[in-house]
């Protein structure tokens, strides 16, 4: 190989990397990963990226100080969230018939630039560890978990996203899935779904131009899907966020959250989603962003459908297009959304109401499910403290409990008002307390149904005694004490809450679905 020569010779650079004589190693010790824009070459415990010289509408790396600047700015922005894989650029350089890697200021000039990075296990990547079945709600809560700190660190833009930016989007959608070859989507789909858009774009441009005022427009990840995010050592890390066009990842948060939740959905792991979505509505303040979240989740449905048409074979391959179409499917599933019920759960302590709250709450809609506001949680939350902490009596008086109630419906109306499914579960001792919902389902025109779970004595004790790292701070004198106090006459549909769960939820889900609210019971 002529070294002098690759400056813009990228195939002959590769060629050259393969080999594995810049990295010390033998070719056998090369393992390469290509995409539509860079390769990366794993070798022991690195991993090397560089920038193919590729143009797209969206970005242009055909000139080698181009492919510079994307390597230093994916440095930069993903050492935010990802430190401990993100380690340095490293700049190719010749000396005789060698290559040598060299930091930067070293003497020589380039002919490419690498960004070293740390190798994780593929099989850490979510992807992968979501073929092998639904992921669990330990690693679905730490997923959720890292995209609110993420969000929360991510800085503020004013000057990105709104109204204006999402209508180039659904403008772009609609141009490109016209421009696709004719026969891979069905025109009268394609036009129900950019139909939609349109209608909802209308409906919350507001909203949307509000929020940028607000805040909620970050530096976000901006391609936040399973494939990019992976388990390290108990937590979930984001790797490989957009670098290229600041209009991708500078974007409503909601909207960054929104891919993830829609590539969970459309990998059929609907619980998953929920409890992501429900992570984020207990760590966050931010309720009334629900209200374009079927919305976002569209948008990115709908760009999932044209990137993978734009790459199909011609005759295209019939499962690749089955999943295209799969993906423009979810779109019109997913906008216009149903509209939102209210359910309350209610019953003393130990009756299992948080446990049937989340398994009924991924099986309402919107998708990915309904939001659960707990008493205990939002106790906490108001206490200022995290939710397993153990909170003195003081926060358990008649007044400190009223503040838990306000914050209880005013929360429920505000998802409601958003047009999001809500379930309320607290005990509900008081008469009182079960007005309040039914009356605010009523006000705002949103079916209801209560459900009050009952056991015996014994039960209740047993269950609140053997509970570890829960919200609740109730034991079994807290339940000795409720046992004794009246709860008035009980108009909501009581259920045996020492039934097992399954027939719990089949009896819960039938009323439900008696009083018009639908309850799909394919999501376990």
């Amino acid at each position: 190989m002529q070294v002098g020569m690759t400056k813009t010779d990228v195939a002959a650079v590769l060629d050259a990397l393969l080999t594995g004589q810049p990295f010390g190693v033998e070719a056998s010790e090369v393992e390469r990963i290509d995409t539509a824009a860079a390769h990366v070459l794993l070798v022991g415990p690195h991993a090397y990226k560089l920038k193919r010289p590729v143009r797209f509408s969206f970005l242009d790396f055909t000139g080698l100080d181009a492919r510079h600047r994307a390597l230093e700015d994916e440095l930069r922005l993903n050492r935010r969230h990802a430190p401990e894989l993100y380690r340095r650029l490293l700049k190719l350089v010749p000396e005789g018939d060698r290559l040598h890697l060299v930091a930067p200021e070293a003497p020589g000039a380039p002919v490419e630039w690498l960004l070293e990075m740390v190798r994780f296990p593929k099989d850490a990547q979510l992807d992968r560890i979501a073929r092998n079945g639904p992921l669990d709600d330990r690693l679905a809560e730490a997923l959720g978990r890292t995209v609110v700190a993420l969000h929360e660190s991510a800085e503020i833009r004013h000057d990105k996203g709104g109204s204006e930016a999402m209508t180039a989007i659904v403008a772009g959608n609609r141009m490109d899935l016209e421009a696709l070859r004719p026969g891979l989507f069905e025109p009268d789909r394609v036009a129900r779904v950019d139909q939609a858009a349109h209608t909802a774009l209308a409906r919350l441009a507001p909203l949307l131009d509000a929020r940028r005022q607000q805040g909620c427009v970050r530096h976000c990840h901006g391609d936040l899907h399973l494939g990019n995010l992976v388990a390290l050592d108990g937590r979930v890390v984001a790797f490989d966020c957009i670098e290229f066009d600041e209009d991708f990842a500078c974007i409503d948060v909601v909207y960054d959250l929104a891919f993830l939740l829609m590539d969970l959905v459309h990998r059929g792991d609907v619980r998953a989603a929920w409890r992501v979505l429900q992570t984020r509505v207990e760590l966050a303040d931010d309720l009334t962003g629900l209200a374009a979240l079927p919305f976002f989740m569209a948008l990115r449905a709908t760009i999932r459908a044209k990137v993978e048409a734009l790459g199909l074979s011609d005759p295209p391959e019939p499962q690749a297009l089955a999943q295209a179409r799969r993906y423009l499917d979810l779109a019109a599933a997913l906008e216009p959304p149903p509209a939102p019920c209210l359910i309350g759960i209610g019953g003393l302590s130990g009756t299992g109401k948080t446990t049937l709250a989340k398994v009924l709450a991924s099986r309402l809609r919107p998708l990915p499910g309904a939001v659960v506001l707990r008493s205990d949680v939002v106790r906490k939350r108001l206490w200022g403290v995290p939710a397993t902490t153990r909170l003195p009596a003081a926060a358990y008086t008649a007044a400190a409990s009223q503040r838990v109630f306000d914050q209880l419906w005013s929360d429920a109306e505000a998802a409601l008002g958003a047009g999001w499914s809500v379930i309320v579960d607290a005990v509900h001792r008081q008469p009182g307390e079960r007005r309040a919902l039914p009356d605010l389902a009523a006000r705002l025109g949103v079916p209801f149904t209560g459900f009050w779970l009952e056991a015996e004595a014994r039960t209740l004790r047993a269950r609140v005694t053997a509970r570890r790292g829960d919200a609740s701070d109730a034991d079994a004198a807290v339940v000795r004490a409720q046992l004794r106090l009246e709860t008035g006459a009980i108009d909501w549909h009581r259920l045996d809450a020492s039934a097992p769960l399954s027939a719990l939820v089949e009896r819960a889900g039938a009323q439900l679905e008696r009083a018009g609210i639908r309850c799909d019971p394919s999501t376990p």
